[in-house]
């Protein structure tokens, strides 16, 4: 019975239905086969996201959308360029740099790409970068957005784990860091050996000067971070706090912010976030009918069948997230596969 489950699934991909329709009709198929009331419906998906701690979710969304247009990522990037310019391949490195430090406010790498992408990979192909390079660049940077804190997925994971969300938070920021060393090394190299520009080297006083200019947006992320897990407020409070202050600094500070573009702002979260609540829900119905059928210690067992040894299971369970990763977003792999392999690591 479990295939239909899997069948209609894949055929909504097929077709490229978005997932949160995929799986709802993959789901809605299977109980009408299994004879299920379909009054499970409503109510598994009301219970999946009727959890406190989602609320963060638009808030952090919408302060991402009000600092990328009030100016932040404008700023970021000129800061950045004064600190790696005069490398070779510096804009790539700029590219990087601004990724892990626009990561620590919009959490999600779309926000990343879509700001950054937006202004960088014209800049580098006017430069005379490639253009394949160039949106390599920023696709791979933009994956830092969901490790660095805050992060939209960490605080969906805790949602599904019962895990602190602070406590995921921390133990992002150093992996998050050493992939973000590891993409500049490796931008380096090949810029390098491609024999890309680099800028004149810039003065300490224009690099102090980038830094007062750029302040108030690092600032966003340190009370963040220094809210969360310093046990000051919630990772909710912590969301509002970040659409209160982005307001302020994006009308008052950079002074790009205005009721028209604040309103067009707005709707663009909420559609972005109604779009995310769907999902949830459906993979709440999703994981229940998985969990029914006993999926996840069905495929516990084959893993653990082939190889108790831990190294060997992070290894497969990192190639299945490789290969699941290439084809589905990172949150509806998230709520689909979470459930599964959590049970197998522990």
């Amino acid at each position: 019975m479990i295939w239909i489950l899997v069948i209609v699934f894949i055929l909504g991909l097929i077709l490229r239905f978005p997932i949160a329709f995929a799986l709802g009709l993959a789901c809605l198929s299977y109980l009408v086969v299994k004879g299920v009331p379909l009054i499970i419906v409503p109510m598994k998906m009301y219970s999946g996201i009727d959890v406190f701690v989602l609320l963060s979710v638009p808030g952090f969304i919408l302060a991402g959308n009000l600092m990328n247009q009030g100016g932040l990522t404008e700023k970021i990037i000129k800061f950045c360029n004064h600190l790696l310019g005069h490398i070779r391949g510096g804009l790539s490195l700029v590219n990087i740099g601004a990724s892990m430090l626009f990561a620590g406010i919009s959490g999600t790498a779309i926000s990343d790409t879509a700001s950054m992408g937006s202004i960088m990979i014209p800049a580098m192909k006017k430069e005379g970068y490639d253009t394949d390079f160039s949106c390599a660049v920023t696709a791979a940077s933009s994956t830092i957005g969901p490790i660095i804190p805050p992060s939209v997925p960490m605080i969906i994971a805790a949602t599904l784990s019962g895990l602190s969300v602070g406590k995921l938070f921390l133990a992002g920021a150093l992996p998050g860091l050493l992939l973000g060393v590891g993409l500049l090394f490796t931008a380096y190299f090949i810029s390098k050996r491609k024999k890309y520009p680099k800028h004149k080297r810039s003065s300490l006083r224009d690099v102090a000067n980038s830094f007062v200019d750029t302040f108030w947006s690092l600032l966003m992320t340190f009370i963040i971070l220094y809210g969360i897990v310093g046990g000051i407020f919630t990772p909710t409070e912590a969301s509002i706090i970040a659409v209160v202050y982005a307001l302020i600094i994006g009308k008052f500070v950079y002074k790009k912010l205005n009721l028209k573009n604040t309103q067009v702002i707005i709707l663009d979260s909420m559609k972005t976030s109604a779009s995310l609540m769907v999902l949830v829900g459906f993979a709440n119905l999703f994981g229940y009918i998985l969990i029914t059928e006993q999926i996840p210690q069905s495929i516990s067992n084959e893993i653990l069948g082939f190889s108790d040894n831990k190294y060997l299971v992070l290894l497969l369970i990192n190639l299945l997230l490789i290969v699941v990763g290439t084809f589905m977003e990172t949150i509806a792999a998230l709520l689909i596969l979470f459930p599964i392999l959590l049970k197998v690591a522990l």
